[in-house]
């Protein structure tokens, strides 16, 4: 086995997943990575990597997907690395309920289930690292994305709560809290607008706003956000996060994220959603 221990990263098919796992793999880590779907399973697999099937949505392919990584470990898990969600753009009055109890199985009960799958493992070793990739959006938020942020302000409440019941046991919480990173989760987002928003939108006292600014955003070719960066900088903060002897709670990662925790410690509620209605794109 590597030198560094063993780690599992979820949400391995693109972008700050696929990016960190071979990241990790070379820096000496025993990468057990997981994808969704079956074909990027076996295209990561192609690629060399140890990779299972894992579906935040489906709980039995969770515990299936957890104690396949720890057959190729050999039970080991030193780190597990909490990464791929996905939002639903829209305004939140016409998010239907159903979309968020989706969406929360997505971005927020799965995550739960696995890490009350390795915290034992970790327990019984006496050390781990549970990191959980977050968002700016986890405490600044944005109109139409009220779905996301709802799970992501969640994630952090408990990953805050974890932190503070694991002290002692040699168990370390960490978010990681990026900006605009490049990724697939535009694409991702517009099957979610197709099933949940294009339905009702002719119903909606926002169908102006979703036929020409939404769709525009959503389709449009817009290219990189303002500050965007690649998924090396989320990469860059995860290899601090697993090997520092003392990990940061927090780490931002991004221009945005920064000014985002800087304004919301000085500024009040009103001033705060005055520069967040500012800079909604």
């Amino acid at each position: 086995m590597e030198g560094r221990g063993a780690i599992l990263v979820t949400g391995c098919s693109s972008g700050i997943g696929y990016t960190c796992a071979h990241g990790l793999k070379v820096r000496g880590w025993h990468v057990v990575a997981s994808c969704r779907r079956r074909a990027d399973v076996e295209r990561l697999r192609g690629e060399g990597l140890d990779c299972v099937l894992l579906d935040y949505e489906d709980e039995s392919s969770i515990h299936k997907g957890f104690e396949e990584a720890l057959e190729i470990t050999g039970g080991r898990l030193d780190a597990l690395f909490n990464n791929g969600a996905y939002g639903i753009p829209a305004m939140t009055e016409d998010i239907p309920t159903d979309a968020l109890r989706q969406i929360f199985e997505a971005n927020f009960f799965g995550w739960h289930t696995l890490t009350c799958r390795a915290i034992p493992v970790m327990r019984e070793a006496g050390a781990g690292r549970i990191v959980q990739n977050s968002s700016v959006l986890g405490f600044a938020v944005l109109p139409t994305r009220g779905a996301y942020n709802a799970t992501k302000f969640a994630l952090e409440g408990l990953s805050d709560t974890l932190r503070l019941e694991l002290h002692g046991t040699g168990i370390e919480v960490v978010l990681i809290e990026p900006g605009p990173i490049t990724s697939q989760i535009r694409v991702n987002a517009r099957a979610q607008y197709e099933k949940w928003i294009a339905p009702i939108v002719e119903h909606s006292p926002w169908e102006t706003f979703y036929e020409t600014t939404l769709r525009e955003r959503l389709y449009g070719e817009s290219g990189k956000d303002r500050y965007e960066l690649g998924p090396e900088a989320v990469l860059h903060k995860l290899i601090h996060a697993l090997e520092s002897p003392r990990p940061r709670p927090r780490y931002y990662v991004t221009t945005p994220t920064h000014v985002a925790g800087a304004l919301k410690r000085v500024l009040s509620t009103r001033l705060f959603d005055r520069v967040l209605r500012r800079n909604a794109p």
